[in-house]
């Protein structure tokens, strides 16, 4: 069991584009999700599943128990979808000794960007970098889970990614 450390976080410019360091295509769905845990599958690159579990309310830090299984059981588990399938590309931006995971939303989410810090530690508001905008840790409507069950439309999606 590990837990983990996990703000969110909007751009504020495309700056981070120029330092990626690895790009993994996703595609996660549910499989359970509730006030205080979930059950995600996720693949990545169509090569690779991983099946979490999370639990607690604290959208700050929980337990979070990841494990690999077949790629060919988790296909065979889309259909069990609670929601929509989330589709994103995440790219890994390395800044002050951390790894920020960017993720850039495709299909009917496209046009949000969110960055996702995981940590052991906190890391203070003057060493995030500069393209770090506004924090949105706690806000159910970035999490995963609500994005894969919310019905989102254009609109929504403006407002989310704080164009509006």
């Amino acid at each position: 069991m590990a837990i983990e450390i996990e703000r969110k976080f909007l751009v504020s410019c495309n700056a981070w584009r120029g330092r990626v360091e690895r790009i993994i295509a996703i595609r996660q769905f549910y499989l359970a999700v509730s006030a205080n845990r979930s059950v995600r599958l996720r693949i990545s690159d169509n090569e690779r599943a991983r099946l979490t579990l999370k639990f607690g309310s604290n959208t700050f830090a929980r337990e979070e128990f990841e494990y690999d299984i077949p790629l060919a059981d988790a296909e065979e588990m889309l259909p069990q979808a609670l929601g929509q399938i989330v589709e994103k590309t995440r790219y890994h931006v390395r800044h002050g000794g951390y790894i920020y995971e960017v993720d850039e939303f495709s299909g009917r989410l496209e046009g949000l960007i969110v960055v996702e810090l995981e940590t052991a530690d906190a890391v203070a508001a003057d060493q995030l970098p500069a393209w770090i905008g506004r924090e949105v840790t706690g806000d159910q409507r970035y999490s995963n889970a609500m994005l894969a069950l919310s019905e989102i439309t254009p609109v929504t999606i403006e407002a989310l990614s704080g164009a509006a």
